[in-house]
């Protein structure tokens, strides 16, 4: 049996251990996604589930960069829109688009939305990815895409377009805006939109070098199973927490 079969993401017993742990994932998330060039102003959330209260979820406060979020610095909103924990606002967007995503997903505990640049550039041809590349099969056939931009997304109506649009997959491109991702975990969900967004770089690479040749769907769906998985999305992310938190550990403050 092979080593990596015995790393399995933790369970938890107590409510309050498993709400600091979301919580310190998120934060590192956060600061990952600003090494990675992910923020654009005050666009962009990741967003975690409470383990206590599923109609509520954590989430970055508005207007503050990513790369000097804390743990502490992180707000829980309810299903209105009110935030219940921390002393900041929540982006009106953040609002709309992830408590829609959180109540037609049940099954989720993070979503993670930012204007990455690839990710923006890709969305705005309005397809969906091609099974170019063994990582681009982590979403064959398990995503979708949001053909309809209508602007800053403002209205909870719109966040539940996009949900339904999201439907079953692990990701979704929303045209001329950029990726979403959700995952069973918010190491899941933050892994899925790093290598999403790789995977939009690699084909906007191949296609401007020459003519990809796609990886048929046969062999596609096989390495779907392989490496589309929620653990396999889950250990992606364990090397990126271990490096954030080891270069910037006061962020679990």
């Amino acid at each position: 049996m092979p080593a990596t079969s015995e790393v399995l993401p933790p369970s938890f017993e107590d409510e309050a251990a498993e709400r600091l742990h979301r919580k310190q994932r998120l934060a590192a998330a956060f600061r990952v996604f600003s090494r990675l060039g992910y923020d654009e102003g005050v666009a962009g959330h990741i967003s975690a589930r409470d383990p206590g209260r599923p109609d509520h979820f954590w989430v970055n406060p508005y207007a503050r960069w990513f790369g000097r979020l804390r743990v502490r610095d992180l707000v829980l909103v309810d299903e209105a829109g009110r935030v219940v924990e921390g002393d900041a606002p929540v982006n009106v967007a953040a609002f709309a688009i992830h408590s829609q995503v959180h109540a037609a997903r049940p099954d989720c505990v993070a979503a993670a939305h930012a204007h990455s640049l690839h990710g923006k550039a890709w969305s705005s041809l309005g397809r969906l990815l091609d099974p170019l590349t063994q990582d681009a099969c982590a979403f064959f056939e398990d995503h979708a895409l949001f053909d309809d931009y209508t602007g800053v997304v403002l209205d909870v109506e719109e966040g539940k377009r996009i949900a339904h649009a999201l439907g079953d997959t692990k990701a979704v491109i929303l045209r001329n805006h950029g990726l979403l991702t959700v995952g069973h975990s918010v190491d899941e969900a933050a892994w899925w939109f790093i290598t999403m967004d790789r995977s939009c770089r690699a084909q906007l690479l191949a296609e401007a070098a020459g003519t990809p040749v796609p990886i048929d769907p046969d062999t596609a769906r096989l390495a779907a199973g392989q490496v589309g998985g929620h653990r396999a999305g889950w250990l992606g992310f364990q090397g990126l927490y271990e490096w954030i938190v080891a270069e910037e550990p006061e962020l679990l403050e």
